[in-house]
């Protein structure tokens, strides 16, 4: 989440501009490790960078009410996060417990997913739009009962919703909201160059062939994260019905092909893994790089604390052992993403207002 209600100097005093800049200088950054590490830049960030990331995020969405019109309005986020969570524990466990596997079915597990998540989506934008209590009731009900929709949108809600929708795009959003409100053309070129930067890493840098990753890196990404990179491939395929122009570049029969021949050994896997390392990476320094426009940091000095501590932790956690530290950062990072929906489509609205207003004829 940035670029939220800039004002036209920071607390500081620093003008819209120079923030600006800085973030630009972070894209290129983000850009060039994402090319040269593509693998190893994003599990350093989403180890290190992502737990003081969430952790200050919802700090401060906590203090702003988590943008809705009710105080416990976020119960039904925090809920969705919890069961979602263990219902990731439940897939990755070996065989899982038998009594959830006869009461849901794991392959129902994926459908129930992209329903709890949409259910999450329409209530957050009642509890940011609706002030009744029950308005939100009805409106939850109406969610819920509309859950069918949701099921042909599995892989778009549960697997690029919680991932690339919201680091990138989401952020996107935020920094035009925020180039808007403070009418920074730097800040116009910074939202352009976010968007510029991915078709570069994609369709424009020559091949990754001489990319290479350590064995802990691939061992590590396989573990937790090779999923998304799984579902752009399948959406490709989809796209295209054909793996045979993968297949005559790797050398392999496309029936011996394996995602991990695909992910980290094709020209089009290295580049998706730069697309992806950026776009954690740069969503994590954007949100650093607000501190005196957003002033995560002005909180009680006992809360800090306790943030700065369970961060540190989180990345200890981590490095000790990678499977419970996944967990636990995947619990951290899914609880941000919903508690931050509201904000979500407060900022749409936010955005539609800006530019109707600069649309509307002056009389």
């Amino acid at each position: 989440m940035t670029g939220i209600a800039a004002p036209q100097r920071t607390a500081a005093g620093a003008p819209p501009n120079r923030i600006d800049a800085l973030n630009i200088a972070l894209l290129m950054v983000s850009a060039v490790a994402a090319v040269v590490l593509p693998f190893e830049l994003f599990l350093f960030s989403y180890a290190v960078l992502g737990p003081l990331h969430y952790l200050t995020e919802i700090s401060w969405l906590h203090d702003k009410k988590y943008y809705a019109t009710g105080k416990y309005d976020v119960g039904l986020l925090v809920a969705i996060s919890l069961i979602l969570t263990v219902s990731l524990f439940v897939q990755q466990a070996s065989g899982g417990p038998q009594w959830i596997a006869d009461t849901i079915g794991f392959d129902q597990l994926e459908r129930y997913t992209a329903h709890m998540i949409f259910i999450g989506i329409v209530a957050a934008a009642c509890f940011a739009f609706l002030s009744k209590p029950e308005h939100k009731l009805i409106g939850v009900g109406v969610a819920i009962a509309l859950t069918a929709v949701s099921s042909r949108m599995l892989v778009l809600l549960g697997v690029f919703l919680p991932t690339l929708i919201h680091v990138f795009l989401f952020t996107s959003i935020f920094m035009l909201y925020g180039a808007l409100r403070s009418r920074s053309v730097t800040g116009y070129l910074a939202v352009a160059l976010h968007l510029l930067i991915p078709v570069v890493l994609l369709f424009v840098l020559p091949s990754g062939s001489e990319i290479t990753t350590t064995q802990y890196g691939a061992d590590a990404y396989n573990d937790g994260f090779a999923g998304l990179n799984q579902a752009i491939f399948n959406f490709e395929v989809l796209l295209s019905q054909d793996y045979s122009g993968l297949a005559n570049e790797l050398g392999k029969p496309v029936e011996n092909l394996t995602y991990s021949d695909l992910i980290f050994e094709s020209d089009q896997g290295i580049a998706i893994q730069r697309f992806i390392a950026f776009a954690y990476t740069y969503h994590y320094l954007n949100w650093f790089s607000k501190t005196e426009i957003i002033r995560w940091h002005a909180v009680p000095r006992s809360r800090f604390l306790v943030v700065v501590v369970v961060a540190f932790a989180s990345v200890a956690l981590y490095a000790i052992d990678y499977s419970l530290g996944f967990k636990w950062l995947f619990l951290l990072s899914f609880l941000h993403v919903m508690l931050e929906l509201p904000l979500n489509w407060v900022s749409f609205t936010g955005i539609f207002r800006e530019l109707s207003g600069r649309l509307r004829p002056v009389r």
